[in-house]
């Protein structure tokens, strides 16, 4: 019962996204193309909430479920991961049109075939943990 909280919280998140056509492929070209600001308008509301986010757990010391302290360590200073990283991020998401957490919200919605990105993306993810210790960090 514990967990229906975050559960409740995902179907919401599921929602707005589609409501708000942030899973939508189209948006996903037209951003791609720059011809729209819809997907940049909602990721910039993203980060901005996520600061937002962050500056509130380290202002008022917030716990998390289990009631430890959160602890948000510093990034290491590292251009080159940040942009390789970013790269591929950014190549996976064109080619598939669609990031990961939407991937998981288009399945749910009945698009079958958004499981065979959701099988690329976990291989992706498998082989980075292989890779992980040969890759730029």
């Amino acid at each position: 019962m514990k967990l229906i909280k975050f559960i409740l919280v995902g179907f919401i998140f599921g929602i707005v996204l589609t409501k708000s056509e942030a899973v939508s492929w189209y948006r996903i070209y037209e951003m791609f193309q720059f011809q729209s600001f819809h997907m940049y308008g909602i990721i910039m509301v993203a980060v901005l909430t996520g600061m937002i986010g962050i500056q509130l757990i380290k202002k008022f010391k917030l716990k998390d479920c289990s009631g430890e302290p959160i602890c948000i360590g510093d990034k290491e200073p590292s251009t080159v991961r940040y942009l390789l990283g970013g790269v591929i991020f950014g190549l996976g998401w064109a080619l598939a049109g669609s990031c990961p957490g939407p991937i998981f919200i288009l399945i749910g919605a009945g698009f079958t075939t958004v499981i065979i990105v959701l099988l690329g993306a976990l291989l992706g993810t498998f082989l980075y943990g292989v890779l992980k210790d040969k890759l730029p960090h």
